[in-house]
Formats: C-alpha cells, structure tokens, sequence
C-alpha cells in the first residue's frame, strides 16, 4: 500500500464519488434552506408530529452541537438534531429531521436491517481500528495469515457500509410519505425536503463504493484477485 500507484487507480472512483456527493448534500441543504415550510413547524417540531402521527411517543428530542451532525441514538431512545435543523422552519430542516424521525420509527418497528448494523457495531469498531495493523504486520512478517485476517477484519466494515443502504434508503422512504400524511408539508414541499434526503444518501452510497474498492485493492495486494501477492 506504500505509494502504490494502483492504490490509487482503485480508490479513485470512491474518491471522486464522495467528493461530488459532498457537494451535492450541501449544496441541496442550502438551496432549500431558504424555503420554509407553509405549516411553519420547526425541525425538532416537525420530528415529534412525525413520531407522535406513527404512535412513536417514547423519543426524546434534544439539540446538538455541529453541522449535519443530526442522528438517532437507539440505545438511549434520543432523537438529537443540530441547530440548522432543530429550531429552522426550511424544507432542508424538516427533511432531515423527520428522515431521522424516520430512524426511530425503524427502532419502534424492529426494522431487521436497523437491528443487524447496530448489533455489527462493536465488530466494526474492532475490524476498524485494528484491520490495517494487522496488514502491516502481514505485509511485514511476509505472513500471509496475517493479511487475510486484516482482511477479514476490513470486509467487516466493508459489509457495514453495505447493510447501511437499505437503512437510510427506508428511514428517508418513510419521512417522505409520513411528512405529507401527518400535515407538515405539502406534496410541491414534500419535493424539495426530498431531494435534500436523496442527496444524502448519495454520501452513504459513495462511502458504500470507497469501501467496496478499498477491499478489491486489499484482494489484489494479496493475490486473491488476480493481482500480485506480497509474499
């Protein structure tokens, strides 16, 4: 992996993905941003009608610190959203906010796909921090065992990318249909709020490519996939 110059042929379409749905969300986020909603509810508002319309009455709402830095805690059973979204009356906000509504919906639903990431959390945390260390080691050692575990460890939160899709694809699939349903947008608004929930998925799906490409290059590195073997 050292200044290898297929490394880079490999991780390029992950690269250029991600940057370009960067962009895309942000840009999305701001357009919209500047058209608020004919109901007048805030995001945080606009979570708790979600919640309240699907019989989800067990959420707490809470603000947080950071840009974009809205997420539901299962564990905790706490909705937290960022300040742009929170107290703003924009599509921007409403649709993030109730795309994580959507999150506590899958919760309450014992949404299978939901249930299988979190219980890979600690798996990934491990795979994550420790996957390249043992790479190394094989690489170094010339030990062949050892890349394969760091390969095993990666694939780990490879397939945690993966089952992250369908996740967000349904919490955001569930925000659009409900925010109409229970009163806080329009079907002209719903669009707009959409659209900044369709361009957020595209950075979890560019992620999902990133990490995709990333274990092709690792298969490769070791032999596995036609490449060149290390040892």
């Amino acid at each position: 992996m050292f200044f290898d110059p297929m490394y880079f042929i490999f991780i390029i379409p992950g690269l250029v993905m991600a940057m370009w749905a960067s962009w895309k969300t942000k840009s999305t986020f701001k357009k919209y941003s500047e058209y608020a909603a004919s109901s007048r509810v805030t995001g945080a508002e606009a979570a708790r009608m979600l919640l309240d319309n699907a019989g989800v009455h067990d959420v707490s709402i809470e603000q947080v610190g950071g840009f974009l830095s809205d997420h539901y805690d299962p564990m905790h059973k706490v909705l937290r959203l960022s300040p742009d979204v929170y107290g703003s009356h924009s599509l921007s906000a409403i649709g993030v906010a109730c795309h994580e509504a959507g999150h506590a919906m899958q919760h309450a639903d014992g949404y299978v796909w939901l249930n299988m990431r979190s219980a890979m959390v600690p798996m990934v945390n491990i795979g994550s921090n420790f996957s390249y260390i043992v790479m190394m080691i094989g690489m170094f050692l010339h030990n062949p065992l050892f890349i394969y575990a760091g390969i095993g460890l990666f694939s780990i939160a490879v397939l945690f990318s993966i089952v992250t899709l369908p996740v967000e694809w349904d919490a955001s699939a569930r925000a659009k249909k409900l925010m109409v349903r229970a009163g806080i947008v329009g079907d002209r608004e719903a669009a707009g709020a959409g659209a900044v929930l369709n361009a957020a998925f595209l950075t979890y799906l560019a992620a999902a490519v990133s990490s995709v490409m990333t274990l092709l290059y690792y298969l490769w590195r070791a032999g596995l996939l036609g490449g060149r073997s290390d040892d």
